[in-house]
This record gives C-alpha cells, structure tokens and sequence, in this order.
C-alpha cells in the first residue's frame, strides 16, 4: 500500500462545502451533531455545532478530526483495535489518539489535505456523516 502523503491544506471553500455536506445529512436524520473539518496541519478550519448538541461531542469532533489527519487513517481504525485488547492496547497510553469511530482523513488528488471529524450520535451514525462530508470534497 503507497504511503499517503500530506497535500497543501484544505481550502476554507472547500472545508465550509465538506462542513456543509455532513451537516445536511445529520440534519436529514435528525441528528444533533457537531462537524470539524481540519487542515492538513490538523488545525481547525470549519466548526458546525448544531443545536441541542451534546457539549461533550465538541471536543469529541476535533479529536476525530485531529486523529484522521495526524495518523492519515479513520479513527475506526483505532476503535476497532482496542476492541481486539492484546496488544493493541498500548495505544491507551497513547498521546493525541481518538478511539472512537467518527473521524476521516480528507483526501484531494491522492494526497490528505485535512480530516473531518464528526460527534453526537452512535459511532456508525458519525461516521455515516463524515462520510457524507468526504464524498462532498470528492466531487
């Protein structure tokens, strides 16, 4: 598998599109959310905090956001890891990991350029919507 390498960071257009996408679609289903989209550098470049909201899922977005783009993978990656225990659960102690489910690297003519990072529902559900904010990047 090729090494994916780091692009020029995402475009404030292009975050506010991807932001946009994935709050379209929890709003959709009815989902109170919070939506960060990040830069390559994993600096925060778009937050969406809908209403009602839990406060926790504030954090919880940047990390996922942060996670996908430090570690160029989802965050399900690591999720599902610390589920296996064994070794995988060295990442515990781990500095800047997020393990939960919700978090993507956004990807831009094969480089990453920034990650999303989505909270407020069942992981699944964050993801379905991170997904929904990447696909937008895409086209």
């Amino acid at each position: 598998m090729p090494v994916l390498e780091y692009g020029p960071p995402i475009t404030l257009a292009e975050a506010r599109r991807v932001a946009d996408a994935a709050f379209d679609e929890a709003q959709r289903n009815g989902w109170a959310m919070v939506i960060a989209v990040h830069d390559s550098t994993g600096h925060a470049v778009v937050l969406h905090k809908m209403d009602h909201a839990q406060y926790a899922s504030l954090d919880l977005a940047h990390a996922k956001a942060r996670t996908a783009t430090h570690f160029k993978r989802p965050t399900k990656v690591f999720e599902e890891a610390i589920t296996q225990g064994g070794m995988a659960l060295r990442l515990l102690s781990a500095t800047g990991i997020c393990l939960f489910e919700g978090g993507l690297p956004l990807v831009r003519d094969g480089r990453l350029v920034g990650g999303i990072g989505v909270s407020g529902a069942s992981s699944e559900q964050d993801t379905q919507v991170a997904l929904a904010g990447a696909r937008a990047l895409e086209a």
